[in-house]
């Protein structure tokens, strides 16, 4: 597995990571705990050194999960994020100086670690980075001893440009074959900072494995039936026609060519798969292919024509 600096941190993780919100149960319906942690574990069996975690993520079971796996391999660089209380109805976030210590206390008995390895404020909005109390809360956790290392998993490029500028070392966000603009615009800017780049939604939430139908659905309690309106799928699903010319060559699947985008990005620190089953996480890793010349010169620079011709702005 290759590897990549974390950013200005010092840590060096596979440049795969495997993410745990799917694993919790919560986004794409029920998934055993015995099954969750055999992805986990088939991951760490092929290099991968980064786990993307939360608080939040199963009611705190993904913590526990991590944590044990942590025991086995203490070299493991675990980030987890505070920020979203969802002991309330509906959700909260919530980034105020005392609730974040409870929380970074309660990950640290969950992870069963002294010191969060990296912590990320959990989606907050510009304000919250300017003006409240999540900065500074963070910066004095770091100087007790409590976080390592600290940042932000931010929900578009103004949280992610407000968290670079408040000086975070590692910023969390989407980007991925239809959506890179965030950090695009932001390149500038992570490149004077040095903060590491963790790229979440690689695949678009399963939409970028490109074998959905127009008639497809999904089961009870996906969060998908609520994200895209029957129109919205049929029509981003029409626009992947304008990247299935990445497919060819040693890139065999439209899966592949999206990972592949992301990790050709020198600014990435790391890809977050988010693989809910043994089956897909191979699958992934098989397609990635050998690196690091994921995609050519050539098809990178075709990309953006290609997709600004089906509306896409990269």
């Amino acid at each position: 597995m290759r590897k990549r600096p974390l950013g200005k941190t010092g840590l060096v993780v596979s440049e795969l990571a495997i993410g745990t919100w799917g694993l919790g149960g919560e986004a794409y319906g029920a998934l055993e705990e015995a099954d969750a942690e055999k992805v986990l574990r088939r991951a760490i069996e092929m290099g991968f050194t980064l786990i993307d975690t939360a608080d939040a993520y199963g009611g705190g079971r993904m913590e526990v999960l991590v944590g044990k796996l942590l025991k086995e391999h203490p070299d493991l660089v675990v980030v987890t994020k505070n920020g979203v209380d969802r002991t309330t109805d509906p959700t909260r976030k919530t980034f105020e100086a005392d609730y974040l210590r409870k929380r970074v206390e309660t990950s640290c008995k969950r992870l069963a670690v002294e010191a969060l390895p990296v912590l990320l404020l959990h989606h907050p909005t510009p304000d919250a980075i300017y003006g409240g109390e999540a900065v500074e809360t963070m910066l004095a956790l770091k100087k007790e001893g409590k976080i390592r290392h600290w940042g932000v998993a931010a929900g578009d490029e103004d949280v992610a440009r407000a968290a670079v500028d408040k000086g975070a070392e590692v910023i969390e966000l989407a980007y991925n074959l239809t959506h890179g603009i965030d950090l695009h615009r932001i390149s500038g800017d992570v490149m004077v900072a040095g903060c590491g780049v963790l790229a979440r939604s690689v695949l678009a939430y399963g939409l970028l494995a490109g074998m959905w139908s127009k008639e497809h659905t999904f089961p009870e309690g996906d969060h998908r039936n609520d994200r895209w309106t029957r129109m919205e799928l049929e029509h981003r699903i029409d626009q992947l026609d304008a990247v299935r010319f990445l497919v060819k060559g040693d890139v065999h699947t439209l899966r592949g060519a999206a990972v592949r985008f992301v990790l050709a990005n020198h600014l990435v620190s790391a890809a977050v798969l988010g693989a809910r089953t043994v089956e897909q996480l191979e699958q992934l890793v098989r397609e990635t292919g050998g690196g690091p010349r994921y995609l050519s010169d050539d098809d990178l620079r075709q990309l953006p024509r290609a997709l600004e011709k089906v509306g896409i702005s990269s």
